[in-house]
């Protein structure tokens, strides 16, 4: 993974620089705070890699700082409303100075957002703002359907899908389509690479899930079973429940539990006696298979798609 770690470095030097504003100090300090917290930065490194297909990568530096002003905003945005102490370890925007500042700041990084994918070429730019503006408003659909399922008694597979798209997907998709754009790629290009992306972050996410109930505690840095302890509606929930209706099993006997390990161990149990984690790795498998596919489509030669390929197989295999 040369490649994914020389874009990270490149995006990174671009984040230490980074100079969004300087007063009114409360509006512009938490914006860099939580800027320098670090992560993978995957999604900025799409917009390069998209544009890395056609030509220079650093072509799309502003719109990875883009998706990665706007990732960054709806953090902000989610720990308030989740009131979340810490984020990567740190303590959170709201936490260190006010939920007011939160939200300004966050609702000031939406700003800026749009003024850094507006750098670029003007032939493109209703394509390029367009994408964005949509996925913005798919992100905050997902995240309000995520909300709706806590009262929810029922969720069917198909809408935690949409919900998962929206909410995480999405993003990944549009960094990948705009960098294209940017780089140079037929708008042909750009859709195949967005579908791409979409596709494999969907995979990612029901990973995700499924890690968090089989997953090892060490690689995979955090709780497991966290999911299950706050009657959390994954995939695997939502089709196990499913399942022990047809089965004659009380789910409801298994949800109401204590939120101990017991409950952990017995989800754990049940998931295997109904199949669902079987389940959830087929669909791992579905939708990293679509994604592909997707890729197959663009119409560039097979070296210079091998570093998303790369990125993919990689992506698939994580543990953590």
């Amino acid at each position: 993974m040369k490649n994914l770690a020389a874009l990270q470095s490149l995006f990174q030097k671009e984040i230490d620089t980074l100079n969004l504003g300087e007063a009114p100090a409360k509006l512009y300090d938490p914006m860099h705070y939580i800027m320098q917290l670090g992560g993978k930065r995957l999604r900025p490194i799409l917009s390069l890699m998209g544009a890395q297909i056609y030509g220079d990568p650093a072509k799309a530096m502003p719109q990875a700082m883009a998706i990665e002003l706007f990732h960054n905003f709806s953090l902000i945005h989610d720990d308030i409303m989740d009131a979340a102490p810490l984020r990567r370890g740190k303590t959170t925007v709201h936490i260190k100075w006010d939920e007011n500042v939160g939200i300004l700041s966050g609702d000031g990084m939406l700003v800026k957002a749009y003024q850094y994918i507006a750098q670029c070429d003007p032939t493109i730019l209703p394509e390029v703002l367009g994408t964005f503006s949509q996925t913005a408003l798919e992100v905050c659909e997902g995240q309000q359907m995520d909300m709706d399922f806590e009262t929810m008694d029922e969720v069917e597979a198909d809408t935690y899908i949409k919900m998962i798209q929206f909410k995480t997907s999405v993003l990944l998709g549009c960094a990948m389509k705009v960098g294209a754009l940017v780089g140079g790629g037929s708008k042909e290009d750009a859709d195949a690479l967005y579908q791409f992306a979409l596709l494999l972050g969907t995979s990612f996410q029901i990973k995700d899930d499924y890690l968090d109930v089989y997953g090892d505690p060490e690689k995979f840095g955090k709780q497991v079973g966290g999911d299950i302890l706050s009657n959390k509606k994954t995939l695997l929930w939502i089709e196990a429940q499913r399942r022990a209706a047809l089965q004659g099993i009380d789910f409801s006997s298994y949800s109401s539990m204590e939120p101990n390990e017991d409950k952990v161990h017995s989800f754990q149990e049940l998931y295997k006696i109904l199949a669902v984690d079987t389940y959830a790795k087929e669909q791992i498998d579905h939708y990293y298979t679509l994604s592909l596919e997707a890729l197959d489509k663009v119409s560039v030669d097979a070296e210079r798609l091998a570093p998303l390929r790369e990125f993919a197989a990689w992506l698939y295999a994580r543990e953590s």
